[in-house]
């Protein structure tokens, strides 16, 4: 999700979850099609988000926030690379052949880490 920053520090959602909270309380006579506009979303979400509201179920952050991705790779893998690489002569592009559990990228990114490229 992308995260936009309006005024003073909040996402777009917040923002979004403020205006509908003030059209529901009856502070606000703004229609969904001006919260569209000022917040980018789309009518059937903000009603998607009042319901949400309404049933006390809305959430500002996403899920997956602050956990480490499954496919990490671990500092023993690292490890085992960075030793595998050092005791080779090859390139790194035959190492990466050679080494085909992780993408080009991945084993590039920990060789430039440990200062081997």
């Amino acid at each position: 999700m992308c995260y936009i920053y309006i005024g003073d520090g909040m996402t777009r959602k917040e923002k979004a979850v403020d205006l509908i909270k003030e059209v529901i309380n009856g502070e606000s006579y703004l229609t969904y099609k001006e919260i569209a506009k000022i917040t980018g979303y789309h009518e059937k979400y903000l009603l998607k988000l009042k319901k949400d509201v309404c049933e006390g179920t809305i959430k500002t952050v996403h899920g997956n926030t602050n956990r480490k991705p499954i496919n990490t790779i671990t500092e023993e893998e690292k490890k085992y690379i960075i030793s595998l690489y050092k005791r080779s002569n090859a390139s790194i592009r035959k190492f990466c052949r050679f080494y085909s559990k992780r993408s080009y990228s991945c084993i590039w990114h920990v060789l430039k880490e440990a200062g081997l490229i």
